[in-house]
């Protein structure tokens, strides 16, 4: 078996190759692994999120794609973490509704967007490494959910209410365990690792393993390539400090908190041996503050 073969990074594909369309397909074989339908894209649209700054080009990338039978697809990378980005998620599938439909427009002709975040940091709490939000309403008394009449079938050409609303997939690659079980695993595989197994037969692979070879790149690409991933290393380096340096205050605030607990009690004659006792430390540790503070 073939040794696999180091491939380019999802979000670099993203920025600089899958939005022509000689690369379509790498992007139709994703969505329909992922949504569970033989997907077809009609074209790359441009949105004001799509415009690099210097303060976010290596924090995230994004493209916006118009399906064939015209539904909005949002693909996100995140690289670092950020504690609104579910805010973040519902502000982008609303701006996408909103840039997309006629000043006028009836209502019917808001576009169904489908928002997808590939997240390299742990979006929120849970177990899974895939996630899929949709839309209903639940009746409070019955349990029943809310459906479509049958005219609005007809008319909207859907069969449940959800169908007309955002939804949101969530692919969080540092909770999968690389371990593959179906097709889509083999593309969050790649997600996570930029490697293709030889025996991956998921939609798009074969093309992205043709495609996404990081030894291929002219020159000019691999060069600006090893600069991007030098770029994302600094910024988990520089994250990494700020996370140890926010530690090391919380440390220090702890012990000063605790320092201040130890001199009030004995100051107000507590005992060593309960103030020692109270705060589960040892004797010794409770005269060394004491000390410390006497000193000061």
């Amino acid at each position: 078996m073939n040794k696999a073969k180091q491939l380019v990074r999802f979000d670099w594909a993203m920025k600089k190759m899958l939005r022509h369309k000689a690369n379509f397909d790498i992007l139709e074989g994703f969505l329909s692994e992922l949504l569970g339908e033989d997907v077809l894209i009609k074209q790359v649209l441009d949105s004001e999120s799509n415009k690099e700054t210097e303060d976010d080009k290596f924090n995230r990338v994004d493209i916006l794609v118009e399906k064939e039978k015209g539904e909005l697809v949002i693909i996100e990378v995140q690289n670092t973490q950020e504690h609104d980005y579910f805010h973040r998620m519902l502000f982008g599938a609303s701006k996408a509704i909103t840039e997309h439909i006629k000043e006028g427009a009836a209502y019917s002709k808001v576009k169904k967007v489908i928002s997808i975040t590939i997240a390299y940091f742990d979006l929120g709490q849970g177990k899974d490494y895939v996630y899929h939000g949709t839309n209903v309403f639940k009746g409070i008394h019955k349990g029943d959910i809310l459906g479509l009449s049958d005219k609005q079938i007809e008319v909207y050409n859907k069969s449940k209410v959800h169908e007309i609303y955002p939804e949101y997939w969530i692919i969080k690659t540092g909770k999968f365990s690389d371990r593959v079980n179906d097709k889509l695993d083999e593309w969050i595989y790649f997600l996570k690792n930029s490697e293709i197994k030889p025996n991956f037969s998921a939609k798009g692979l074969k093309a992205a393993n043709e495609k996404l070879d990081a030894m291929k790149l002219p020159e000019k690409e691999r060069v600006a390539y090893n600069r991007y991933l030098k770029d994302l290393m600094d910024i988990a380096s520089r994250n990494h400090t700020i996370e140890i340096d926010a530690q090391e205050i919380i440390k220090k605030a702890k012990e000063e908190e605790r320092a201040e607990t130890v001199t009030g009690l004995y100051e107000n004659g507590v005992t060593i041996a309960v103030i020692a006792k109270s705060l589960k430390i040892s004797e010794k540790e409770v005269l060394e503050i004491i000390d410390a503070r006497k000193k000061q």
